[in-house]
């Protein structure tokens, strides 16, 4: 009975003096508030607030109970917003010291690993928040992207399928994606197959249109490619990469006007583009105007002595 009451009585006082300290592993009411403060600051677009808040939050105090997951993800989040990336990998880390099984942290240190081309540490936390959660869409994507950039592209497939076999609602971003890797391969129809699919579901994106348009190369339907190209230049006229493939595409064909046409189309956008120049070189070479082929190509050859451009035009003037 005693022991009951002492019980009552220390719970009597702690919650009339505010439990400063916590109770049962809770943040006191202020820590709270503090939080929220730090939220809306960052919530508000003012993440150097949000940093000095969140900081003194956490560390003010030797306290661990305020060293809460959320609170460290606001703050590498905020960290993230300031260009800092360092500082937002190190809060990240220190986290997951203090959490190592918190998924969201994981999925957001390893998505930070992955933008900043680290992916053997990308691989890592995506391998761990995997073992925690096998079927995480995010996870399972974000391993797919990075065998991806390492060139194994079977092994992505297989975290493709593991996601698509999720849902029968599939992105078409990721339906691109899963295309792409069968163009790495050249495996022309299976890349065919997949982004038409996701054309079906999308067909205002025109890295699609491209991707197709590289699938029927492989395929050898140049006509179709160029097509499909041209979609992509419809949605997008003002990528340079779409005409410097046109302009080469046609050359190839020996659509001579027309590749010259898309060549000096691309000067026009990027003026000094020196594949353009060479392709516009090349042009005139095939069009007869020797003199005007030959002057381009000797300011090539002398502009940049070792890029790739400038070693072209070297070999074609002393052919």
């Amino acid at each position: 009975m005693y022991l009951k009451n002492s019980f009552l009585i220390g719970l009597v006082i702690c919650v009339t003096a505010g439990c400063s300290s916590g109770f049962l592993g809770l943040a006191p009411v202020g820590d709270r508030k503090e939080y929220v403060q730090a939220r809306t600051s960052y919530e508000a677009g003012n993440y150097q607030a949000a940093v000095t808040q969140l900081s003194e939050y956490i560390y003010k105090t030797k306290n661990v109970k305020r060293r809460e997951a959320r609170a460290y993800r606001l703050l590498g989040k905020s960290y993230e917003q300031l260009g800092l990336t360092s500082r937002a990998l190190e809060t990240y880390s220190e986290a997951l010291e203090f959490h190592p099984e918190n998924l969201p942290l994981l999925l957001e240190t390893a998505r930070l690993y992955q933008q900043n081309a680290m992916t053997a540490r990308s691989i890592e936390m995506y391998d761990r928040a995997l073992k925690l959660e096998p079927d995480n869409p995010e996870a399972l994507t974000g391993q797919a992207a990075n065998y991806t950039s390492m060139g194994f592209y079977s092994k992505a497939r297989n975290y493709y399928d593991r996601f698509f076999s999720l849902s029968n609602e599939i992105s078409p971003d990721y339906r691109a994606r899963y295309a792409g890797t069968f163009l790495h391969q050249r495996r022309y129809e299976q890349a065919f197959i997949h982004i038409t699919l996701a054309l079906e579901q999308d067909y205002t994106n025109p890295d699609f249109w491209l991707l197709s348009a590289q699938a029927r190369r492989g395929l050898n339907q140049p006509q179709q490619a160029l097509k499909d190209l041209q979609a992509a230049l419809t949605l997008t006229p003002q990528r340079t990469d779409l005409w410097a493939y046109k302009m080469l595409w046609l050359y190839e064909a020996g659509k001579y006007d027309a590749s010259l046409k898309a060549a000096q189309r691309l000067l026009t956008l990027q003026p000094g583009n020196a594949l353009a120049q060479l392709t516009q070189a090349l042009n005139w070479q095939k069009q007869g105007k020797t003199k005007a082929a030959q002057k381009q190509l000797e300011q090539l050859a002398a502009a940049k002595p070792q890029t790739f451009v400038s070693q072209v035009a070297k070999k074609l003037l002393e052919k």
